[in-house]
C-alpha cells in the first residue's frame, strides 16, 4: 500500500522498486516542487548500528555538489524506517533508453560518459565509490541532461546484519571482478570497470556477459576474457573496441586509472573518426582524482588498506541487485 505522507512529503505516485528500495514521486510543500524520495527496505528498522550508520552516510552524500549528481536534498525516518529525498528526474533512465531503442548513437554515448566521468571522479576525490554503477542509475533531466544517482546505497546496505556473510550486493551484471569476489580492496577504478559495462552495452544493446543465473554472471566477469565489442556492433572501430576493452580489465592496475582518462581516450578516438565531434567541456576540466575502500562482506567497516587482501575462494552465496 502506498502511503499518502513520507515525512512532510506528499506521495503522488510509485515510481520503481528494487530489492535495496522503493522510490516513490512526491510533491515538497515547503519549496513547491517535486522530488524522488528512495525508502529502504524495512529490515533495516531493527538494526540501530544500521540506523546510526545511515544517518552518517546520508550526510557524506547530500554533501556532494556536482553537475552531474543528482542532488539529495534531505533525509530522515519515517517511524524507524529510513529514507533519502532527491532530486525528481523527469526524464527517465539510461535503461529505460537502452529498452525501448537499443543500442545509443556514438556521440550520444560519448556525452553520456563524460559528464558522469567527471561525476565518478568528483566522487573518488572526497572519498566515495559509487559500487553500483548501472544504467538504471543513470537519469535524465528534461533537457535530455544524464546525471547519476544512488551514491552510497550499496554501501548503507552492505554494513546491516540482514546482509551479512558471504552475500554480494550491487548488481552483478556491471560488477568488476575485484568486487564480484567479495572481502577485497576496491578504488576508483572498480567504478571504471562498471562503466565500460555501461559503455558496452550503449554502444551494442546488450551487456557483455550474459548467463542464467547473477551467481554465473560474477563469474564470467572473473574468469571470461573480456569480449569484442565488434562482434555485436561492426560498425564501430577497433580502436573503441580498445578503449572498452582496457575498461574492462580484469587487472585493476590495466585499466584506465581514473574515468576522466576513459573518457578522454574515448573522445580522442572518435574525434579522430568524425573530427566534428569535440571533447566534451567536462571532460577537458575534470581533475585526476581515485580513493580506495573495501568491500565489505561482514557487519564492521573497515578503513582501506594500500594493497589488496589475500585472494580467498570465491564464494557467491547471495546477490542482492
Amino acid at each position: 500500500m502506498i502511503p499518502e505522507y513520507i515525512g512532510q512529503y506528499q506521495i503522488i505516485e510509485e515510481i520503481g522498486r528494487g530489492g535495496m528500495a522503493t522510490v516513490y514521486r512526491a510533491h515538497d510543500p515547503r519549496f513547491q516542487r517535486d522530488v524522488a524520495i528512495k525508502v529502504l527496505p524495512s529490515q533495516f528498522t531493527h538494526d540501530p548500528m544500521f540506523l546510526s550508520r545511515f544517518e552518517r552516510e546520508a550526510r557524506t552524500i547530500a554533501m556532494l555538489e556536482h553537475p552531474a549528481i543528482v542532488p539529495v536534498y534531505d533525509f530522515g525516518k519515517e517511524g524507524e524506517q529510513p529514507f533519502l529525498v532527491m532530486r525528481y528526474m523527469p526524464g527517465g533512465s539510461l535503461a529505460d533508453r537502452i529498452k525501448a531503442a537499443g543500442a545509443v548513437p556514438l556521440s550520444e554515448a560519448l556525452l553520456i560518459v563524460a559528464r558522469l566521468a567527471s561525476a565518478l571522479d568528483y566522487a573518488h576525490g572526497q572519498g566515495i565509490i559509487h559500487r553500483d554503477l548501472k544504467p538504471g542509475n543513470i537519469l535524465f533531466d528534461t533537457q535530455g541532461n544524464p546525471y547519476l544517482a544512488d551514491f552510497g546505497i550499496v554501501k548503507l546496505t552492505e554494513a546491516t546484519s540482514s546482509f551479512t556473510g558471504s552475500a554480494v550486493l550491487g548488481t552483478p551484471t556491471y560488477m568488476s571482478p575485484e568486487q564480484a569476489q567479495g572481502g577485497r580492496v576496491i578504488d576508483g577504478r572498480s567504478d571504471v570497470y562498471s562503466l565500460g559495462v555501461v559503455l558496452f552495452e550503449m554502444l551494442s544493446g546488450k551487456a557483455p556477459y550474459e548467463a542464467d543465473t547473477p551467481v554465473q554472471v560474477l563469474m564470467k566477469h572473473i574468469l571470461e576474457p573480456v569480449p569484442h565489442i565488434l562482434m555485436v556492433n561492426p560498425e564501430l572501430t577497433p580502436a573503441i573496441d580498445e578503449v572498452i576493452a582496457r575498461s574492462l580489465a580484469k587487472d585493476a592496475d590495466a585499466r584506465y586509472a581514473t574515468a576522466t582518462l576513459m573518457a578522454h581516450a574515448l573522445a580522442t578516438v572518435i574525434r579522430s573518426d568524425t573530427p566534428i565531434i569535440d571533447l566534451p567541456e567536462l571532460v577537458k576540466t575534470s581533475p585526476v582524482v581515485t580513493t580506495t575502500e573495501t568491500v565489505q562482506t561482514t557487519g564492521s567497516e573497515t578503513n582501506a588498506p594500500t594493497a589488496d587482501a589475500p585472494r580467498k575462494r570465491i564464494w557467491a552465496w547471495g546477490v542482492i541487485g
